[in-house]
């Protein structure tokens, strides 16, 4: 098997009893790298440290995930002004916050014949928010329900 010392560097091919001798001389462990390589490849290395290392950088990289939490806020075609202000305010601190948002404008009725009230406020939405959240997802028909979704900008 082809040996590795404990900086990288190359110590040559040998059996596996000598491989194990000079490990244990050393106080270190003798792990297989690459079982499948002709020869296998083995390291002489402090196991313990090196599962350590591997689970702070698991730690680590865990922390640094970003976790998205869907926000939802629904409108009438005919909403008034103070209610969407209201909304856009709530809406404006979920992205703030770094949460995704879900836009509804939900029709009834004859509504449906007008879904253009609906469109000037996703259109009114993307255009007050244009600076805390960009559109993932384009205004859309799904039923009786308008749907748009946005994400935090950044």
């Amino acid at each position: 098997m082809r040996v590795i010392g404990t900086e990288g560097e190359q110590i040559g091919i040998m059996a596996t009893r000598e491989a194990l001798r000079l490990a244990q001389e050393k106080g270190f462990d003798l792990v297989e790298v690459s079982p499948y390589a002709k020869p296998p490849v083995c390291k002489i290395m402090d196991y313990g440290r090196y599962k350590y290392e591997l689970s702070k950088k698991a730690k680590d990289a865990k922390k640094k995930q970003r976790f998205w939490h869907l926000k939802e806020m629904r409108f009438r075609p005919k909403t008034e002004d103070h209610d969407y202000t209201f909304k856009m305010k709530h809406i404006r601190e979920f992205l703030s916050q770094g949460n995704k948002v879900k836009v509804f404008v939900g029709f009834r009725g004859r509504e449906m014949a007008h879904k253009e009230f609906g469109q000037k406020i996703m259109d009114r939405l993307q255009a007050d928010l244009v600076d805390v959240g960009i559109v993932e997802q384009k205004p859309k028909m799904e039923g009786r329900n308008l749907t748009m979704t946005m994400v935090p900008k950044g």
